[in-house]
């Protein structure tokens, strides 16, 4: 047998113990297996278009049709919403409206003005759209109480996906008996099909922070699996058209910045202008062709701060920019292979993604002017990327798919190249299978190496029980330089369960225990390579606050030794009241010495690492985040081996809900004994980071931004010049103004 026929066969004995007794084929062809028939809403056209002011004033037309049975999916599934709620539907040629009339005590209402997007910790109602009645997809637009927005898609067996920006309007208003929100989604801002009556999928939902409470109609479930499956029905739609968009985004961005070359060792000032733009063009109304020339890739917002001390593998770091987050979910499989942050200067491309007859495909291909860090034989050399992602729809909840990804280097005999297939299957009402097979391949210099991938995955989902099992491999030569694997050369198997008691009443609203272990083996000679054995307890409380308990027992073989580590964490998280957040953790154990002095064995240290995270919202528009990181070994002694502090002060003010201002200020401070550590003795970093931004509407935006870094170093007068650590991070070393500005044409 060989080895592409023997991973094959793995899989399939995967799917069999799962599947046995429940035909495929059977699941494949009833869609809502032992699923209820989904209510259908009837929605009427308006001539005039409703106004917030007659929801106000009770006085709602009486075109405009309502529904108030809102159930509980969190935490009573089923129980009726606690606060009374309403929404309003409506639609003219241009618009959908929708108007929520919420109930509730004005002073515990959440509401803040805040940034686009950034309303998760606020009381918000919801929109749900499958406009192609898919029952896989779905449009999702979200307003607080004060008008911000939030939109996004989300796909059944995908995370939420907020980077999709539309053009749409909303505004909100608090009142003396709760608050009124009013939305009008232009149907030129969505896809859909061109038939004269529409069918589509439609769920209205409200979110009670303090309760931790989100309610819908139609009722959805967490007894079942899916949310888009559970959707009702919006039926009434006739003689609107989808938007036919030509759109054309350029922009401009003007920089200057004085940075610290350390081959001099000196600072020079460097300047760029840069004008470039994107376009999009919608083809037969499920297809996007998007096509970017000399595109501004860089991102707006910092990385949030994460301890990368000691660490044995890549930490990862979520990708920001705004082109690479649209439309993500098309190239997303269970093995991440495509991480766009491995695209570091891209000078244009190409992107086309849709969705029709349950296919969805996505495809890009763009060049990159500096894939490789310098140092890399490679450095400075161009290469062109290419990706192609095809899925097909299998039932309810059932997808196979394909993908590919290429990097070829120019004027080198350099190459990767990936291809992968993976499906994911329902069984039954609980279950779920998902199996991904990769083969990697590289050409250096002539010389091609190869190797094989693979992932099973089981997972039974019930409302007090849930279960997942991994098998996962990679051989030692397997490689995916476009993707995040940082790890390769093992053969690993995971278990996992939880158990969840719901109350109805008091205080705590769910409690349970888990436990998980996590085991890998030498790809080669099976030797135990790590094992963790954890076990955890977690209650949930009212007013978004959290409890929990973990306990560690850890096995791991570091350059020929084995140790075992072990680790007990404790952490606290509440927003009891609406002006304060509060997350603080404590880890306190043993854990490895990865990064040993020259001439010093790796060995078992006592551990700490603590996180404590405080929001703070002293005004409905003013934000602060404060976060404190500290990770550290010590010697049995007592003396310190290495030591790492983290702390961000963030700002966040809103004047108005187009206009802010954000001020980030995070300091890094290392300190370690260079007799057991290889880290410097010590490093000090400060980042200085300010940014004005005014935001029309997505595509439509000027931005004002200011950043620094410093280090504790100085410049040896010589001769030879030199760098030196100094006392305090006092010389700068990057230094940035810049200005930049887009605005979005729609035809």
């Amino acid at each position: 047998m060989t080895l592409i026929q023997s991973r094959v066969a793995l899989l399939l004995s995967l799917l069999s113990m799962v599947a046995r007794g429940t035909p495929l084929h059977a699941q494949m062809s009833t869609p809502h297996l032992g699923a209820p028939a989904a209510p259908t809403f009837v929605i009427h056209r308006v001539t005039e278009v409703p106004r917030l002011e007659a929801f106000l004033a009770s006085s709602a037309g009486a075109e405009t049709s309502a529904v108030t049975d809102f159930r509980q999916r969190e935490p009573g599934d089923g129980m009726p919403v606690s606060q009374g709620t309403t929404a309003y539907l409506s639609y003219d040629d241009a618009n959908l409206y929708v108007v929520f009339v919420c109930r509730d005590d004005p002073t515990r209402v959440r509401a803040n003005v805040s940034r686009r997007d950034d309303i998760s910790h606020d009381d918000h109602v919801i929109v749900y759209l499958d406009t192609f009645h898919d029952r896989k997809r779905a449009y999702r637009f979200a307003v607080n109480p004060l008008g911000v927005q939030q939109d996004g898609i989300l796909t059944d067996g995908q995370s939420e996906d907020l980077s999709f920006d539309a053009v749409w309007s909303a505004e909100g208003r608090m009142t003396d008996s709760g608050y009124v929100v009013r939305m009008a989604i232009p149907f030129r801002s969505l896809r859909f099909s061109n038939d004269s009556v529409q069918t589509w999928g439609i769920a209205l939902g409200r979110a009670i922070r303090r309760e931790n409470e989100r309610a819908y109609w139609p009722q959805i479930t967490k007894g079942r699996r899916g949310f888009v499956s559970q959707l009702g029905t919006l039926q009434g739609l006739a003689g609107i058209s989808p938007g036919r968009n030509v759109q054309v985004n350029p922009y401009s961005v003007l920089a200057r910045a004085r940075i610290l070359d350390e081959g001099i060792p000196g600072h020079v000032t460097q300047g760029d202008q840069r004008i470039g733009a994107d376009a999009k063009l919608i083809l037969r109304d499920a297809y996007t062709l998007d096509a970017t020339a000399n595109p501004d890739f860089s991102q707006v917002e910092t990385d949030d701060p994460q301890v990368t001390l000691n660490q044995r593998f890549e930490v990862f770091f979520p990708e920001k920019r705004p082109f690479f987050l649209e439309n993500a979910g098309f190239f997303e499989t269970p093995v991440t292979l495509l991480f766009s942050r491995r695209i570091v200067d891209p000078a244009a491309g190409l992107r086309l993604t849709g969705k029709a007859s349950g296919w969805a495909m996505g495809a890009f291909a763009m060049n990159d002017r500096e894939p490789l860090p310098p140092g890399d034989p490679d450095a400075g050399r161009d290469a062109w990327i290419g990706v192609a992602r095809l899925q097909r729809e299998l039932g309810n909840q059932s997808t196979i798919g394909l993908l590919a990804t290429d990097r070829e280097f120019l004027q080198s005999a350099k190459a990767d190249r990936m291809f992968s297939a993976d499906g994911r299957w329902r069984a039954g009402k609980y279950w779920r299978v998902n199996a991904q097979l990769m083969r990697s391949e590289s050409v250096q210099d002539g010389t091609r190496t190869s190797d094989w991938g693979a992932l099973g995955e089981v997972s039974f989902n019930s409302r007090p029980f849930d279960y997942k099992g991994i098998y996962q491999e990679f051989g030692p030569a397997f490689s995916a330089p476009l993707g995040f694997v940082n790890r390769v050369g093992f053969r690993r198997t995971k278990q996992g369960a939880d158990y969840t008691v719901r109350l109805k009443n008091g205080p705590v609203t769910t409690l349970g225990p888990a436990a998980s272990v996590d085991a890998y083996w030498d790809h080669e000679t099976g030797q135990l390579l790590d094992r963790d054995a954890a076990a955890e307890f977690v209650m949930q409380l009212r007013g978004n606050s959290k409890v929990l308990l973990n306990r560690h027992q850890s096995f791991e073989r570091f350059e020929g030794t084995g140790f075992r580590p072990e680790a007990t964490e404790a952490e606290v998280g509440t927003e009891w009241v609406k002006w304060l957040g509060l997350t603080a953790s404590y880890i306190w154990g043993t854990a490895v010495n990865h990064e040993p002095a020259v001439g010093v064995a790796p060995s078992l240290a006592p551990a700490r690492q603590a996180v404590v995270k405080v929001t703070l919202h002293p005004t409905s528009q003013l934000r602060l985040d404060q976060s404190y990181n500290y990770v550290g070994l010590w010697t049995s002694a007592g003396s310190r081996i290495v030591g790492e502090t983290q702390f961000r002060e963030k700002l966040n003010y809103q004047f108005t809900p187009l206009f802010s201002l954000r001020a980030i200020v995070d300091w890094i401070a290392i300190d370690a004994d260079t007799t057991l550590s290889a880290e410097d003795a010590r490093q000090r970093n400060l980042g200085v980071d300010l940014l004005l931004t005014y935001l029309a509407h997505p595509g439509t935006a000027l931005f004002l931004g200011y950043t620094d870094r410093y280090q504790n170093l100085e410049i040896l007068p010589g001769p030879p010049r030199d760098l030196a650590p100094s006392g305090s991070a006092s010389m700068s070393v990057g230094r940035q103004l810049f200005v930049k500005a887009s605005y979005l044409l729609r035809f």
